[in-house]
């Protein structure tokens, strides 16, 4: 059985449990955190006058990653969007929770921080389909619900950013 967010469920807990991941996609989207931020609080404006029933946690988050997804695409297509700056790799690191002040894990930092820049600078489309299969975990078969694309598409895309990746981070193989 589903739960009702208005009736058993904390808002307040939800947020917290779910303000990084809308934040991540959103940020990885726009490419300014202003606008992430924007993005993530519409993202639980929806949620919350939504009102649904989810059959599970899992259903949820797919929820909140299909609003996200939408929410920043919308934000994206906007003029305003258009002429702003992106952001600093490391902010996104530090949202990932990948940055450490460990000395021994400064170059693996340093290698995270050049990936990062690196996907920052894919089209959009590929960006999404990057995040949400690596950073997110979701399946090809979810990215292509949430994106409204097909399941071939979406390969597609994440073949193509791969070899992007690859030529930009001047590596022989990426998975």
């Amino acid at each position: 059985m589903g739960s009702s967010l208005k009736t058993t469920e904390s808002f307040d807990e939800i947020m917290r449990l779910y303000i990084p991941m809308v934040y991540a996609i959103a940020l990885e989207r726009l490419g300014n955190a202003a606008d992430a931020e924007d993005v993530t609080q519409e993202v639980f404006i929806r949620y919350y006058n939504a009102d649904k029933t989810f059959e599970s946690e899992e259903h949820r988050r797919f929820f909140l990653i299909r609003v996200a997804v939408n929410c920043s695409n919308s934000f994206a297509k906007s003029s305003w969007h258009r002429h702003r700056a992106l952001c600093d790799p490391d902010d996104i690191l530090g949202l990932l929770g990948e940055k450490t002040a460990n000395d021994e894990t400064a170059e693996e930092n340093e290698r995270k921080r050049a990936v990062i820049e690196a996907v920052m600078k894919l089209p959009e489309k590929y960006r999404t389909a990057v995040h949400l299969f690596y950073f997110e975990d979701l399946s090809i078969a979810q990215i292509a619900e949430i994106t409204g694309e097909k399941e071939s598409t979406v390969k597609s895309h994440l073949s193509r950013a791969r070899e992007k990746l690859k030529k930009l981070l001047n590596i022989e193989e990426f998975e």
